[in-house]
């Protein structure tokens, strides 16, 4: 008899496990080396109601506001807040080449909205080949500095908003896990005393 194929819980449950952090390849960053001893703590590592919510917002955090060293950074937030590691340095993986244009531009339409600048800016024709790089060059400074404070203020909020529905989400997984591993202990506890 065929085994059915794995759900997508399955699925998404066995790509963490593969991506995790190990100890190991923590112990091997060399961005990590000055808090290596700390990072790799015991307590750290162990999964606990507490410490997973917290390693999820501030992998969220580490991974929307810093576009290099995402996950050395989560396990450094880690350490004050005595967040779980390995779960911070996977929850970085939320941004990435796929997702993080889509974030950007949320960010940048969240700011738009709450600054109320949405302002099109109009750009003039290049008019000379030896210039134009000039011209587009000024340009794009002109719009980044225009757009710079929007998507910077979104992308504050959005991290923060990220941060604190990854931490609600996780808690709440968190208790209905629990929930359904004592239903399940329960159920063959007395499965057992009736058989």
């Amino acid at each position: 008899m065929a085994s059915a194929p794995p759900t997508l819980w399955q699925r998404s449950v066995g790509w963490c496990r593969r991506n995790l952090p190990t100890r190991e390849s923590m112990e091997a960053n060399r961005l990590l080396r000055p808090v290596a001893h700390r990072v790799l703590a015991p307590e750290l590592w162990r999964f606990t109601r507490r410490s997973v919510p917290r390693g999820v917002a501030l992998g969220m955090v580490a991974g929307f506001l810093f576009p290099v060293a995402q996950i050395a950074i989560a396990a450094v937030f880690a350490l004050p807040f005595r967040a779980n590691v390995p779960v911070a340095a996977l929850t970085t993986f939320i941004t990435n080449p796929l997702t993080t244009p889509i974030l950007w531009f949320v960010a940048y339409r969240i700011g738009a909205w709450l600054i109320r600048t949405d302002v099109p800016i109009v750009s003039q024709p290049v008019q000379d080949a030896a210039t134009g790089w000039l011209q587009w060059a000024t340009s794009w400074l002109h719009w980044l500095w225009d757009k710079g404070p929007a998507f910077g203020l979104g992308l504050l909020v959005l991290t923060v908003a990220a941060a604190a529905l990854g931490y609600a989400l996780s808690a709440l997984g968190w208790r209905l896990w629990i929930a359904r591993k004592w239903r399940h202990r329960r159920h063959a506890l007395h499965d057992g005393k009736v058989n």
